[in-house]
């Protein structure tokens, strides 16, 4: 029992993304655009969506929910833990990079390939990527302050700085979410009902209306 413990806190680390859709991993290969039928310019993302192969089928009388875990890219086996190995053996495929869980309605097997087929013309879904890290920014790129010559929070002899955060007397300390200078960016963030312009099978490729969080060539995840 200690060694099924054990090993539900390693899959529980191991698994950065769980999600109550289905849908898939992918790669943002970068944006572009394309003229609609009544002759527009809609700037849209080109996504590589899977293929992604069934790595666990979760149960509800094994683990106490329905999920599948779909595996993307391709990592060395050298760089890959010996639980986790195990885990792609027993697929039948090799060791993955990415790995999340996803909620289909349909039945799947261990093993199993889902590709960008899942999604159709004119569907709607949320893409979740990693935004790009901006380091330790001040308060006018941060928080939008106005500085000098927007004569906002108080500034009126240093151009950029964060005015007064908080009074001396009372209360006597700085009140939590004051907004401040510090890390920007490299955060997880959720672009919601992104149209599906096109989906293009023999590259797996899905094109969507708008951008979405991440530099070019990092890993999204799409749900339908």
């Amino acid at each position: 029992m200690r060694h099924l413990e054990r090993n539900k806190k390693l899959y529980t680390l191991l698994f950065k993304f769980k999600t109550e859709m289905p849908g898939l991993i992918g790669r943002k290969i970068g944006m572009t655009s394309v003229f609609s039928a009544d002759g527009k310019n809609v700037p849209c993302t080109v996504i590589e969506a899977g293929p992604c192969v069934v790595t666990q089928v979760k149960t509800v009388e094994k683990d106490g929910y329905n999920a599948l875990q779909l595996a993307y890219g391709e990592k060395k086996e050298k760089n890959t833990t010996k639980p986790m190995m195990g885990i792609f053996k027993k697929a039948g495929t090799t060791p993955k990079a990415h790995l999340a869980e996803f909620k289909f309605d349909e039945e799947h097997n261990l093993g199993d390939t889902i590709t960008v087929e899942l999604f159709s013309d004119s569907d709607f879904v949320d893409v979740v990527g990693t935004s790009k890290g901006k380091g330790f920014q001040g308060v006018v790129k941060r928080h939008g302050f106005g500085g000098v010559g927007q004569s906002t929070h108080g500034q009126d002899d240093r151009l950029r700085k964060p005015g007064s955060i908080g009074a001396c007397s009372y209360p006597a300390k700085v009140f939590k979410g004051m907004r401040m200078g510090g890390q920007m960016g490299g955060d997880r963030v959720t672009t919601q009902n992104l149209r599906v312009l096109k989906v293009i099978p023999e590259h797996n490729l899905i094109l969507v209306k708008g951008s979405c969080a991440g530099c070019n060539g990092s890993t999204v995840l799409i749900e339908k």
